[in-house]
């Protein structure tokens, strides 16, 4: 169970017949296996996204907070928020080409935004069928999203738009299921890591419109200056902007691993105007994406290593945003209280 400011909670379930907490649910993410719409149910959004078989425990994601909340529908996008946070969840339909409908999705979620004034998007999700495949165009599925989102944050932000940290990963359904996470007030600093190419600056090889997100992002409360929620985005092995140790589990997990810690470091951190610093051992919700089933036991050891035995850590097999990763690992660190 991780807290974060305000009393907002993110709390994994893996029985359906789980003990509720007693507090007000924002927001469920069920992890199934099959897609199931947006809708609001019980007061809360919820959304269900294919991304385990028939053989493996089903868990749900659930935020919640201290908060009375109130939810809705709007252009197909299913939220609920509280006074100061915001969670919303949207799916788009298999198609021959994302471009288009991924585009509307974004300026709803935008419009959504706006319309009820929750201005800083802290961290987003999204979960894309068929990842690597080709579209009816012949372009990469990931590819031909990111083009879509690029176009509506351009429409809301500018090219120059700067977005928060983000998963991008495989599902095992068809279409595109997402989720996010905004809030009102506070503060959101996105952060890069100086290993890497900031992923908004790729070069035209990974696509027509590179990927939009920060490698991290610091949400600090109202009243609090420096040290914030950490928000690591879905970090794989990549240096500079290339694929490193492609067909190696193991040393892939090494530089996936180098990767958070460095931009959790206070090294970095300080490098951003943030007077605080992270390790491994402080995220304490993780979830673990590995292409291939039979690189688990690798992973789960590696991942037993870094991280602390208080953190909560599920691990999916799906496909990653580029054929040659093998693992994914995203995390959230949060904000220290005495």
């Amino acid at each position: 169970m991780a807290t974060y400011p305000h009393g907002l909670r993110c709390r994994l379930v893996r029985s359906p017949e789980a003990t509720p907490s007693g507090r007000h649910v924002l927001g469920r993410v069920a992890f199934l296996g099959h897609h199931s719409a947006p809708a609001v149910r019980a007061g809360a959004s919820e959304i269900g996204i294919h991304l385990v078989g028939a053989e493996v425990e089903r868990v749900t994601e659930v935020w919640e907070t201290d908060s009375p909340v109130v939810s809705g529908m709007y252009q197909d996008l299913a939220y609920a928020h509280d006074g100061e946070y915001l969670f919303c969840a949207g799916q788009v339909p298999e198609g021959g080409s994302y471009r288009e409908p991924v585009r509307n999705a974004y300026r709803a979620a935008f419009d959504l935004i706006g319309k009820l004034d929750y201005p800083h998007v802290m961290r987003i999700w999204h979960f894309i069928g068929d990842i690597n495949r080709a579209n009816a165009d012949g372009m990469e599925i990931y590819r031909d999203f990111c083009l879509g989102r690029a176009e509506a944050v351009d429409h809301h932000l500018g090219r120059a738009g700067d977005m928060p940290a983000a998963t991008g990963i495989g599902a095992l359904g068809g279409g595109i299921s997402w989720y996010l996470l905004a809030s009102r007030s506070g503060r959101v600093r996105n952060l890069e890591n100086p290993l890497q190419v900031p992923a908004p600056s790729y070069p035209h090889l990974y696509g027509p419109r590179p990927p939009k997100f920060a490698r991290a992002t610091s949400f600090s409360p109202p009243g609090i200056d420096g040290a914030g929620d950490l928000f690591v985005a879905g970090t794989a092995s990549i240096l500079g902007h290339e694929t490193v140790h492609a067909g190696d589990i193991a040393k892939q997990c090494d530089v996936t691993l180098g990767n958070m810690a460095m931009v959790m470091s206070r090294e970095n951190l300080l490098a951003h105007g943030i007077d605080d610093g992270r390790t491994l051992k402080d995220l304490r919700f993780v979830k673990v994406y590995v292409r291939r089933a039979e690189d688990l036991p690798v992973v789960r050891a590696a991942c037993a290593a870094a991280f602390s035995d208080t953190a909560e850590i599920v691990y999916f097999t799906v496909d990653i945003c580029r054929s040659d990763l093998l693992v994914e690992i995203e995390g959230i660190a949060p904000y220290p209280r005495s």
